[in-house]
């Protein structure tokens, strides 16, 4: 499978926290204007991203450092300049994304989310997934509220960051987590907990 780098993220930027607080709302109409590889790195980095200044760590906490979550974007047609429509998984540590399947998976994701048909119109959607193993092999049962906190925290990162980059999001938690699951891909075990439409608003 192909490793796509991505650009390096930036660290300052135009929109203070405060302002983007203050500019948060859920977005649910989307244009069609394709986001910039720049764009995408910058929200995946905000999402999972390495922080240099400490070693190992992320842009968001993780109980322990177990960090249970993976990342995943589905990019529609023309969703990224320069970018073939397909999904793809985040590296952290490289900052970079690897392709794992081909085509335009917008319109199955829309219906695996209770047809909230507004998914298919945005270039492209983060999905966050979860490996409780990670946290509850040294948490125990405790472990699984410790991922769901940290699934909030990069909620958050992601909305701020769109939000600053003049995009708009919306997360969502109603799905068929099964069929979700089925359009990524991936194996029992690995949970779907978030979608997050992101795009220009419409």
């Amino acid at each position: 499978m192909e490793e796509i780098a991505l650009p390096e993220p930036d660290i300052y930027g135009k929109m203070s926290v405060e302002e983007a607080l203050a500019r948060r709302c859920s977005t649910r109409s989307f244009s069609s204007t394709p986001l910039s590889l720049k764009q995408l790195g910058q929200i995946l980095w905000a999402a999972q991203g390495m922080v240099k200044k400490v070693r190992g760590r992320r842009t968001a906490p993780s109980a322990g450092a177990t960090y249970p979550l993976e990342i995943y974007v589905v990019i529609g047609k023309g969703g990224v300049e320069n970018l073939g429509s397909g999904i793809y998984h985040y590296i952290p540590r490289r900052h970079s994304i690897v392709k794992i399947k081909d085509g335009d998976y917008r319109r199955e994701l829309a219906i695996a989310a209770l047809r909230q048909y507004f998914i298919a119109e945005a270039p492209i959607s983060i999905i966050i997934t979860a490996i409780y193993e990670r946290t509850t092999e040294w948490y125990g049962r405790r472990g699984i509220r410790y991922v769901h906190f940290e699934v909030g925290h990069v909620g958050q990162n992601i909305h701020l960051q769109a939000e600053a980059l003049g995009l708009g999001t919306v997360m969502i938690g109603a799905f068929h987590d099964e069929e979700v699951a089925k359009i990524l891909g991936i194996e029992k075990g690995e949970n779907v907990l978030y979608i997050a439409p992101i795009g220009r608003p419409k």
